[in-house]
């Protein structure tokens, strides 16, 4: 599949054009801004750090927001991969950001199914599972985010 996605035409526009390269990554950044500017306010007011304003006036707009993020953090991120898949599979930060992403995929699949979380963004109150979920969710993602960064320094 490695050697698969490197050959997609995708990944050759990606190596033959510094542009089309330096888009993808803009719009790679552009997914990652959305992610960490939705889920870390969101994600404070859940733990309570935050008091205002109310989890179901803001819940559902940044749940959505970090969606779109994701989605598309998620398809540059892979455009990206296919560029130089051998070398970021060599890599330890690459792997470790794999690991938090998928840490952070079970995550977020267990807040969603809490009953806690979906009462609270209807205005309910903010269960103590739901506040440690949110918690180790801003942990994760801000890992992820260092992770990344370190990627391009080994």
């Amino acid at each position: 599949m490695v050697d698969w996605l490197a050959a997609t035409p995708v990944a050759a526009a990606l190596r033959a054009s510094p542009t089309l390269y330096l888009l993808i990554n803009a719009a790679h950044i552009l997914g990652i801004g959305l992610i960490m500017g939705a889920i870390l306010p969101l994600d404070l007011r859940l733990m309570g750090v935050l008091r205002h304003p109310p989890v179901p006036v803001i819940g559902p707009f940044l749940v959505r927001t970090a969606g779109v993020g994701v989605a598309l953090a998620l398809i540059t991120g892979l455009a990206l991969f296919g560029v130089k898949p051998a070398d970021y599979l060599a890599n330890g930060a690459f792997l470790t950001k794999l690991g938090l992403l998928t840490a952070l995929a079970g995550l977020i699949a267990i807040q969603h199914a809490n009953p806690g979380f979906r009462a609270t963004l209807h205005g309910g109150l903010i269960p103590l599972s739901v506040r440690c979920v949110a918690l180790l969710s801003s942990l994760l993602w801000l890992a992820t985010l260092v992770a990344g960064r370190w990627i391009g320094f080994l």
